[in-house]
């Protein structure tokens, strides 16, 4: 299996940011102990996307394809405002808004004072499109959190923009689609495994158990003692 690709700009996008992230040392495969996520899952995989801040070349190119993707599949006038999701998501968002030339917010994790903006820094005028912003996804839940807050402030949300998707475990793109959000990606673990066929990164014992895990990661989650379920996964978000 390979990713399926909107256009061959997104694929080349795509692959840019793999080879970027291979190269930062950002991608993790560790199948002999595997991770376990806030939700449950367990996975020998696992991506850590604050490293791209300290790679001032790395997020700068990164940032561009961010922005060209957002223009293409949202528009280059459809957004109002730009919102980073606690914490995480702040850097991303605020070099996304500079490049967009649009205002930046963030939306905090749990309430600070009192009243409708009590999740929300910054301005975000009621009935403004924002565009909410994190470094990566692996089911959702997050962003969930994150829309509702700010559609209870006023603001439209329909938008979600990450790095990173992990797009394997289920029920993720429907429970974002259910909740009236479109979520934006460039790259996915398929697209890192594609990219590892150029260059030995990991072992072949290694790449081997990731394909295995991507083929069907319920079962490896369960196997490997996590849940074993969309149901049985509680309702977070790797990126917290």
């Amino acid at each position: 299996m390979t990713a399926l690709h909107a256009s061959e700009w997104d694929r080349d996008a795509a692959l840019t940011t793999a080879r970027i992230l291979l190269e930062i040392k950002a991608v993790n495969f560790r199948p002999e102990e595997p991770y376990t996520f806030t939700s449950g899952w367990k996975s020998p995989v696992y991506i850590d996307c604050r490293r791209i801040i300290s790679f001032p070349r790395a997020r700068n190119r990164i940032m561009e394809l961010g922005v060209e993707k957002i223009g293409r599949h949202v528009g280059y006038e459809s957004i109002d405002i730009v919102v980073g999701g606690e914490t995480a998501g702040i850097p991303f968002g605020a070099w996304i808004a500079d490049r967009m030339m649009a205002p930046m917010a963030y939306v905090r994790k749990k309430p600070k004072g009192f009243g409708r903006n009590a999740l929300i820094e910054g301005e975000v005028p009621v009935g403004q499109r924002t565009l909410l912003v994190e470094d990566l996804t692996t089911d959702g839940g997050s962003k969930i959190r994150f829309a509702n807050a700010l559609r209870e402030a006023g603001a439209i949300c329909d938008h979600t923009f990450v790095v990173f998707y992990y797009g394997v475990f289920p029920g993720s793109f429907e429970k974002l689609k259910e909740m009236g959000l479109n979520l934006h990606h460039l790259c996915t673990w398929w697209d890192v495994l594609e990219v590892c066929r150029e260059r030995p990164y990991f072992s072949e014992t290694a790449l081997k158990e990731v394909r295995k895990f991507l083929e069907d990661p319920v079962s490896w989650s369960r196997a490997h003692g996590g849940v074993g379920s969309a149901e049985e996964a509680s309702p977070k978000d790797a990126a917290e």
